[in-house]
């Protein structure tokens, strides 16, 4: 379900919290809304942690490939001095933040910001996700999204981890984890059991022929 903010005043901040396992389109969700407060004539900022490079150091990507202008931070501190001037701020893959984003998101908030929080809830073991429970409990706002189980093809809200690891924190994409259903979960990590997740593109456009004659040379190899 979508639950965002529609009739509030302008000079009123609030807070904000997108969140669901991997592949459900929290990223997406988040990019959509600083499209939306940005068309609006906002200034939006966007950061994320330096820990995420995952497609770009320069920009906020989702899996599906959508990618906005973000700021790479260290600590949940630099937040506030680099957001000073902007009405919308938009904090990407928060689970990997200290408990210190809380409070970064209270004092942005009541500093009269609109602040978009974007996270995994649960870890790959099933477990609240660091400083993600405090902050669905501070937010005015919270929309929780759902992927597809790879498994059964219910609802999933799981991410599997489908290689060893031996922390709980392990950035990574397609290779690593895929979205499962309560009933398809085994923690803490699973064989892989449906087909990895590619990211959607155009079937006519450059990047996707240039993709496709590299594999079909590939292949002929």
């Amino acid at each position: 379900m979508i639950n965002e903010p529609s009739l509030v005043p302008r000079e009123v901040g609030w807070i904000e919290v997108v969140c669901g396992g991997m592949f459900s389109g929290k990223t997406e969700e988040l990019i959509r809304r600083a499209k939306r407060a940005h068309i609006a004539g906002q200034h939006v900022v966007i950061v994320k942690p330096s820990l995420d490079k995952r497609y770009s150091d320069e920009e906020v990507v989702s899996h599906n490939e959508t990618a906005l202008p973000s700021i790479l931070v260290d600590t949940a501190d630099q937040i506030v001095l680099l957001t000073s001037s902007a009405k919308v701020v938009c904090i990407d893959e928060a689970q990997f933040f200290d408990d210190r984003v809380v409070e970064v998101a209270n004092t942005l908030a009541n500093g009269g910001k609109r602040v978009i929080v974007a996270g995994l809830d649960m870890d790959s073991d099933g477990k609240p996700f660091g400083p993600m429970p405090y902050l669905l409990a501070i937010a005015e706002y919270v929309t929780k999204l759902h992927a597809i189980c790879a498994e059964s093809g219910t609802m999933a809200h799981y991410s599997q981890s489908v290689v060893e690891k031996e922390d709980q924190v392990l950035v990574g994409e397609y290779d690593s984890y895929e979205p499962r259903a309560r009933h398809c979960f085994r923690p803490p990590y699973d064989k892989r059991r449906g087909k990895p997740i590619k990211p959607f593109r155009n079937a006519n456009s450059e990047e996707s022929k240039n993709r496709s004659s590299e594999q079909t040379q590939n292949e002929l190899i």
